[in-house]
């Protein structure tokens, strides 16, 4: 078996296509269910009015491995929003999970002792937006969350590149030289 894997974290954005807000942006964090993650891991399984949890599956009866729970991170208020948490993002992330293992992104002699986080964002406008694509959703979420696993694992950006970047690279809600959003 290879070295264990304790606390992997990593984040990606991927835009929608024009005009349909579907922008995804999972925050992850990856490691052995013996360790700190999976302790974050069991303590997320209760519920919070509003912060509903999911287990990332690919169907019914078909639990992704590793063990993945997807958090959103804004309040589900409607059935529409909680239809789209569980429909198209959480089919989504399960693929982007089980692709990364066979991909060998993720070890798959690890499988069974790794958990993921996935905290995942989707705009609250998508649930009213009746022209929502989403196929779109689920393109941007799934190639969201195969980068964040991608960058987890290969502990990505590395500290040499943060440096490097650091008075290059702003941040796209925060321009330090006006005080204003670049959105």
């Amino acid at each position: 078996m290879s070295d264990s894997i304790w606390f992997r974290t990593a984040e990606a954005t991927v835009f929608a296509s024009d005009g349909q807000g579907t922008d995804a942006m999972p925050e992850i964090l990856i490691g052995n269910v013996k360790g700190p993650a999976g302790h974050a891991f069991a303590n997320l399984m209760g519920q919070t009015e509003g912060h509903t949890r999911m287990f990332a599956i690919r169907a019914c009866n078909q639990q992704v491995k590793p063990a993945t729970i997807i958090v959103p991170k804004v309040t589900m208020k409607s059935s529409a929003y909680i239809n789209l948490f569980g429909g198209p993002v959480q089919s989504a992330i399960a693929d982007a999970v089980l692709d990364s293992v066979i991909a060998g992104v993720i070890p798959a002699d690890q499988a069974n002792d790794l958990c993921i986080i996935a905290m995942i964002w989707i705009a609250p406008e998508c649930a009213t937006n009746p022209d929502l694509d989403r196929k779109d959703l689920y393109r941007t979420n799934y190639e969201a969350m195969k980068l964040a696993i991608s960058r987890a694992m290969n502990n990505s950006p590395s500290i040499e590149e943060l440096i490097a970047n650091r008075t290059k690279i702003t941040h796209e809600m925060y321009d330090p030289e006006t005080g204003e959003s670049q959105w």
